[in-house]
């Protein structure tokens, strides 16, 4: 690998998002487009990025992949000559809604498509209460996508309290994992952090979370707080809660040394346990 290649800029729009779908799309493909002139060659969007996030919502916004909204990324992405995932909108295929990422390439072509494993569906008395499964299927495949820098696991939100799907990405040499996702005003001052420090310690990769900006007139409130952290557990770079974009410099030279330092993968007592796959 050419030194270039060693280390990448990684973007992450932290989105306003309003009920207004053409609204929300013109203005992330504009964010995309800044991101690309700093010099971001992956770029993410936040969970639900065309739609309010709801129950309600999510059969209202729904679109076929490709679509109206993911058309759009694929131009951009094409115009700006960047690996772009599209964050999370709500699709509709066979009469079913699906919570769902598109991972568009730099010549615009749809590399991959995550439907959100683990749907979010808690009850915390007198905080809050949320069901994706009123309206929403649950995806049942691994998504991974290839980059000139590193290969990307995909999951969304409520999948980054599953270690065992992380643990998968990592021994499928996924060396980056990203999570659009949209934590709320009681698990995100919780977990937020907590959880993508854990996942990157633990499989000793780069994680990354991009959120929705925070509307406090929302039905659904997002913590906001999208966030990189290195293998090491630090946090490279975090938001507010206000429209942003986040920038982090991916040193993948970084990555090998920690687990060269502290080799975990060789460590593993494969005869004594195993997280496995019960398909593909």
């Amino acid at each position: 690998m050419a030194l270039s290649e060693i280390t990448f800029r990684l973007a992450l729009i932290q989105l306003r998002v309003s009920s207004i779908k053409s609204d929300n799309v013109t203005r992330a493909c504009s964010l995309v487009r800044e991101a690309a002139a700093q010099g971001a060659k992956i770029v993410s969007l936040p969970e639900c990025f065309n739609s309010p996030y709801g129950t309600t919502y999510f059969p209202e916004y729904a679109e076929k992949i490709p679509g109206e909204s993911t058309q759009k990324l694929s131009e951009v992405a094409k115009e700006c000559s960047i690996y772009l995932i599209g964050g999370s909108i709500p699709e509709e295929d066979g009469g079913k809604f699906y919570n769902t990422c598109a991972v568009f390439g730099p010549d615009g072509t749809l590399l991959v498509k995550y439907r959100k494993i683990h749907l979010f569906d808690i009850d915390v008395p007198g905080k809050i209460t949320f069901q994706e499964s009123k309206t929403l299927s649950p995806g049942d495949s691994f998504s991974t996508f290839e980059t000139p820098y590193c290969r990307v696991g995909l999951g969304i939100c409520y999948d980054m309290r599953f270690a065992e799907l992380a643990q998968i990405y990592a021994q499928r040499d996924c060396q980056l994992l990203v999570y659009p996702g949209a934590f709320n005003l009681t698990t995100g001052p919780a977990h937020w952090e907590l959880l993508q420090r854990g996942r990157a310690v633990d499989n000793q990769v780069y994680v990354a979370t991009a959120s929705p900006a925070r509307d406090d007139k929302a039905s659904y409130v997002a913590w906001g707080h999208s966030t990189v952290v290195n293998p090491w557990g630090e946090v490279l770079a975090k938001a507010g809660t206000e429209e942003t974009v986040v920038y982090s410099d991916i040193d993948l030279k970084k990555l090998a040394e920690i687990r060269q330092q502290i080799p975990i993968f060789r460590q593993k007592r494969s005869d004594l346990y195993a997280v496995e796959t019960k398909k593909s």
